[in-house]
């Protein structure tokens, strides 16, 4: 694991000096999988054949023609659709489901010069926060294997923290970036809705799904949005705005900065080693010269349920599409079309994603719709309007990532209500549309904890340095597991 141990920028002094190849790089990275993803199960699909092609072509490319992302290795989470590459949203529904085109996002990370080394496993349809759901595999956390990554980002965060990748993509539609980074103990970051185009991205809840970097530091990631963000004509929510340069934030200087905390991201339900991480994150940032005071978001105790109301609606709209027809899990014994029907997705979903379609279908009947969907997306402007009111007077609102570290495999499964009840501390972000960053903040009994920052819309910048001036005053980023060590 030498050269996987060094940074992003001692690997692209080595590889612009042409001391090292991509190729060279490459190999490591295959190598890191195949010592250490037995156990961790990140990957769905790895990719050499492409991959070292990929470093072929890479290696012959001009030294002036060579950017600070060119050559390094990159994992995509399932439901990105890649380009001759098996896509399946860690469903039996698209086992062999091979796209015929990449997501922009795919597209964009080419470019880059970056070398897709696989697609990483996932809660079925991107429904679950543990990576249990996923229809092939469990995926560990590489902390403790007897712990989950976190989800439905769970191959992603589990894949850089253990070293596979230096970087992934993963997807947030109601913190599956931020939770599996805090699980994992590297830096998530879910922008703005519409800063990353969606094109591409199997939907899950199509207004709060957004694709999103997990890295192992904050300068890392924010390299990797910078050539992932920006407007794109496949995808009408895309924004036109101009994608700032987001490494030039990284100045150090928080001095005089405002940082909200919510008194609800503190209370009942959060663990007293998460408070007490974040509170000691949010000291680090007062010595900095940054200054914080306790707020209200009062309508926080409705995200969960108004969350789901809408994304299960989404779900069930946008799961449709999946009958047994053009693609997808098909009975090759169905005797008519409605047995076809009837088969194609009572067997190729799961039972978290038949659950889901379900309320989703339920809400936006219409008995339903006005009690349930209507009201739904009330609460969510309300959410909103609490935002914004804070950020009035405030740069950014600062709380944990998760309620508690990451819990055991199984410890939860058959316990929807407190997974669900996790949700709080992330799905307001997506109801609102706003930015959001996990980093590292602290650790108890061995396991990560993180800490949220939220900003205003399109103020990925603020986050960021933010993120990177706390980053630096602390060494929890420098901590790894010990997972693959010694022989």
């Amino acid at each position: 694991m030498t050269l996987l141990k060094k940074t992003v920028a001692e690997l692209q002094t080595l590889l612009h000096n042409q001391e090292v190849s991509v190729k060279e790089l490459t190999e490591a990275t295959f190598a890191r999988i195949a010592k250490v993803d037995g156990d961790v199960q990140a990957f769905l699909t790895t990719t050499e054949e492409e991959a070292f092609a990929k470093a072929e072509q890479l290696d012959n490319q001009p030294n002036a023609e060579r950017g600070p992302l060119f050559g390094l290795p990159i994992g995509i989470k399932d439901n990105i659709v890649t380009k001759g590459i098996v896509t399946t949203c860690g469903s039996k529904m698209l086992e062999n489901f091979v796209p015929v085109y990449d997501a922009t996002v795919v597209e964009k990370v080419n470019d880059a010069g970056m070398v897709t080394v696989g697609k990483l496993n996932m809660d079925e349809f991107a429904m679950g926060s543990t990576t249990e759901r996923s229809a092939f595999k469990q995926t560990h956390n590489p902390w403790n294997l007897a712990h989950v990554p976190g989800g439905s980002s769970g191959g992603p965060a589990a894949a850089v923290a253990a070293g596979e990748v230096l970087f992934s993509l993963g997807t947030d539609t109601g913190g599956s970036v931020r939770q599996p980074a805090a699980f994992c103990g590297v830096v998530g970051m879910k922008p703005t809705y519409g800063r990353v185009s969606r094109s591409g991205l199997v939907a899950y809840g199509s207004s709060l799904d957004q694709i999103g970097p997990i890295t192992r530091n904050v300068e890392d990631n924010a390299l990797l949005l910078s050539a992932i963000a920006g407007v794109d004509r496949r995808d009408s929510s895309s924004s036109s705005l101009a994608v700032p340069d987001f490494g030039a934030a990284l100045t150090g200087d928080v001095k005089n900065l405002k940082i909200a905390v919510p008194k609800e991201y503190l209370g009942e339900g959060v663990a007293k080693e998460v408070k007490d991480a974040v509170i000691e994150a949010l000291k680090v940032l007062e010595s900095l010269g940054a200054k914080w005071e306790e707020v209200s978001l009062p309508h926080l105790k409705y995200a969960s349920p108004a969350y789901y109301v809408i994304a299960t609606g989404e779900a069930s709209s946008n799961l449709a599409r999946f009958d047994g027809i053009r693609y997808g899990y098909r009975p090759v014994d169905a005797k008519n079309l409605e047995e076809i029907y009837l088969r194609s997705r009572s067997e190729g979903f799961g039972e978290e994603v038949k659950k889901r379609i379900l309320y989703g279908t339920y809400a936006l009947s219409a008995d339903h719709y006005d009690d349930l969907y209507v009201k739904a997306m009330k609460i969510r402007t309300l959410i909103a309007q609490d935002f914004a009111k804070v950020f009035e007077n405030y740069d950014v609102v600062i709380g944990p990532s998760s309620a508690t570290p990451a819990y055991k495999i199984g410890h939860l499964l058959n316990n929807p209500l407190t997974l669900y009840a996790n949700d709080v501390l992330t799905v307001p972000v997506n109801l609102a549309g706003l930015p959001a960053i996990s980093v590292p903040c602290g650790f108890t009994e061995g396991l990560p904890i993180g800490m949220q920052i939220i900003g205003k819309h399109f103020d990925e910048s603020m986050l960021y340095k933010i993120a990177h001036a706390f980053e630096q005053a602390t060494d929890f980023h420098t901590s790894t597991p010990t997972i693959g060590e010694g022989n």
